[in-house]
Formats: C-alpha cells, sequence, structure tokens
C-alpha cells in the first residue's frame, strides 16, 4: 500500500491525502488555493481503500490520524504543523517553485 501511496503522491506537484470532514485539511488546502497552487486531494473517507492508506500513511508521517499528509514533487512534506512551518519560515514557496507548483 505505502507503494500505491507514492505512486498517488508523484503523480502531480501537490497532493494532499485528507477527510472530507477533517478541518486541517481545510487549513492547508485554502493556504495551497490563496498562493495560488494547483493541488489534487485523496480523501481517504471516500475512498474504498482509504483505511489502507490511512495506515500506510500513518506509518510514513508518523502520527495517527496522519491526516493531512502532503506531498510536494513527490516527496513528503508531513501533516499541517510542518506546511505551516515551512511557510513561516520562509521555505515553502522555494519549494514549491522548484516542484513546478508555482510560478511567481
Amino acid at each position: 500500500m505505502a507503494e500505491r501511496v507514492r505512486r498517488l503522491a508523484s503523480q502531480r506537484a501537490v497532493v494532499i491525502f485528507g477527510a472530507s470532514n477533517c478541518c486541517m485539511c481545510h487549513a492547508v488546502k485554502t493556504l495551497f488555493t490563496e498562493m495560488g497552487v494547483s493541488w489534487t486531494v485523496h480523501e481517504l473517507d471516500k475512498d474504498p481503500r482509504g483505511k489502507d492508506v490511512e495506515r500506510a500513511l500513518a506509518g510514513m508521517v508518523g502520527q495517527n490520524p496522519p491526516v493531512p499528509a502532503v506531498f510536494i514533487g513527490g516527496a513528503l512534506v508531513g501533516p499541517t504543523d510542518k506546511v505551516m512551518s515551512l511557510h513561516l519560515g520562509g521555505q515553502l514557496v522555494p519549494l514549491l517553485r522548484q516542484a513546478g507548483a508555482l510560478w511567481l
């Protein structure tokens, strides 16, 4: 299942694994939208294999529940706190540019 996660995560510049009712997932999606970033989301609560993906992500992220789990350029960035920390530290924009998710 971890291989499926890696494959899905590498299909777009920014991939979010989340849940449709998760407020932290919404916060991350809003941040990226306001930055002009195009993202893809895999909502695990709507995926028939979502529980399996969630278990694989928990091992990768190191927390449970593991959502949102954000991948940029196919690499795991982490959950909301990691994304926000990168943003506040001025490191998120360069990472997004490098992945081709942000042009300006």
